[in-house]
């Protein structure tokens, strides 16, 4: 039985952790919960989300060990998303352009990273080379056209090399084309210089057509084997010409604000039809980046800037931040929506952020907010 002194000390001791508490300042937001509504006001767009997602052995204790390999598939990722919205007197369109953390979007070009692993994954399985010449997996596309004389290789196509123009750049850049049309269309605009990087559209839809002929199945049946259904990325597909998003989903708009939500992908093709959610693409970056679906050899091309002068590696690029810490990812524009997904080399911390609008006003907000997740310290 407690004595007298034990039972006085009771009520002091409850008092004392409750001024400790009311004292203790509240726990600090994110550095980019403060940044997100910058992509808004300055940025212009109509709403703004981001969905970060970090391995939890990351944020240990300074200096405590990491828990080893073995355990580090049964630990839960932390997450943490934001989102902001134009503030509006029409309450019911407020509503509409607002941005929810499950609802699908148009993901751009940030479909060349999947179609990369897959052609990577492809030549891990030795069924295809880097160094093959396209015209070996696509002859009659070849064939009596100037794609023959130039012989790009896969690997130009991968680090956007090969010379070939983009054909979005054309006249028909916004048509919705079949793969052949995209590249006769390429192939009628002016080349840019073999081996010298230049970002053309054209490389990837290319790389589409040399998957289905070596494996005998579409890009986008080949990617989900792959990729979407091991990782159970249930929000990701590639929806060939359905021109609208599966539920939920929200509004998309370009800049100048006409709803273009009900939009026919084949515009983009392998080099950006994919439809996906944020949770997904940071889910896909994580287990890209940690080798879960590459061996170290394919993975450590894919981060190889050398042929592209610094600027891509296969489908994945990087960004050095002013805190000197370097990001791998892509980033994602068709009309209606931007995306942009960002993360630790070792796939440790990802970011991924959208505004349901073709860009932002000002460009230089994408960096800032890869400062406030990436950088220590960051205001």
């Amino acid at each position: 039985m407690p004595n007298t002194r034990t039972l006085l000390a009771i009520p002091l001791a409850v008092t004392l952790i409750c001024l400790a508490s009311a004292s203790a300042p509240p726990a600090a937001k994110p550095a980019t919960e403060a940044t997100l509504p910058l992509l808004v006001t300055r940025g212009k767009a109509p709403a703004a989300a981001l969905l970060a997602r970090e391995a939890p052995w990351s944020t240990t204790v300074p200096g405590a060990p990491d828990p080893p390999p073995d355990r580090r598939a049964t630990q839960r990722p932390l997450w943490h998303f934001a989102h902001v919205n134009r503030p509006t007197a029409d309450k019911s369109d407020g509503d509409a352009t607002r941005i929810r953390r499950a609802e699908h979007f148009r993901a751009g070009s940030i479909t060349k990273t999947f179609i990369a692993t897959v052609v990577l994954q492809l030549a891990a399985e030795h069924r295809l080379s880097l160094s093959d010449p396209v015209k070996r997996h696509l002859p009659g596309l070849a064939r009596g056209n100037a794609l023959d004389g130039r012989a790009p290789t896969l690997r130009a196509l991968l680090t956007h090399t090969s010379g070939l123009a983009d054909h979005t750049t054309g006249p028909r850049g916004l048509v919705p084309l079949t793969p052949t049309q995209a590249v006769r269309t390429a192939l009628a605009l002016p080349a840019t210089t073999p081996g010298r990087w230049s970002y053309s559209n054209t490389n990837y839809v290319l790389l589409g057509m040399v998957i289905k002929q070596v494996t005998g199945r579409s890009y986008a049946a080949e990617t989900a084997r792959r990729i979407i259904t091991p990782l159970r990325l249930s929000g990701t597909s590639f929806p060939g010409t359905r021109t609208t998003l599966p539920p939920p989903h929200g509004r998309a708009y370009t800049t100048g604000g006409r709803d273009v939500t009900a939009l026919n992908p084949a515009v983009a093709g392998a080099a950006g039809e994919l439809i996906s959610t944020l949770a997904d693409l940071d889910r896909f970056y994580a287990a890209l980046l940690t080798g879960r679906l590459l061996p170290v050899p394919q993975l450590r091309q894919m981060l190889n800037t050398r042929a592209a002068q610094g600027h891509y590696g296969m489908g994945l690029f990087p960004e050095k931040l002013p805190c000197g810490t370097t990001v791998w990812g892509h980033n994602g524009r068709i009309s209606g929506s931007y995306v942009r997904t960002a993360a630790t080399r070792d796939g440790d911390r990802v970011l991924t952020f959208r505004v349901n609008t073709d860009r932002l006003a000002d460009p230089a907000l994408e960096r800032t907010l890869l400062a406030a997740q990436f950088c220590p310290g960051a205001p």
